[in-house]
């Protein structure tokens, strides 16, 4: 079993839930545990080398760049409706992640 696969997959989907958490409760507090899980999350995707590695590393970038300025926009600004158009945007760069990690499990070679 490949652990650091495992623990990037964690964060990636742990990401996703908190995301989707705060689509369910516009709180603060859930959009930046969202942005922290990402942020550990695309920490994880930097250095794999697998056949698909950058596209895996661009979708987390992405949703990192939807999270931190929802972040913002809701703690500073107080706009609630700019905040979840950008969660709704990490939530498909972190499905997307998921789908790019789908295919290439089942690209890789397995030795029993």
């Amino acid at each position: 079993m490949n652990w650091g696969k495992v623990f990037y997959m964690f964060f990636t989907l742990m990401s996703l839930t908190t995301s989707a958490a705060f689509l369910y409760e516009h709180s603060v507090v859930a959009l930046f545990i969202a942005g922290s899980v990402n942020v550990i999350s695309t920490l994880l995707k930097i250095g794999v080398r697998n056949i698909l590695s950058a596209e895996l590393l661009a979708g987390s970038l992405v949703a990192d760049l939807h999270l931190i300025p929802a972040f913002f926009a809701l703690q500073f600004y107080q706009n609630e409706p700019l905040a979840i158009g950008l969660v709704i945007g990490a939530v498909i760069a972190n499905l997307y992640t998921i789908f790019v990690s789908m295919i290439e499990s089942s690209k890789e070679k397995v030795d029993f």
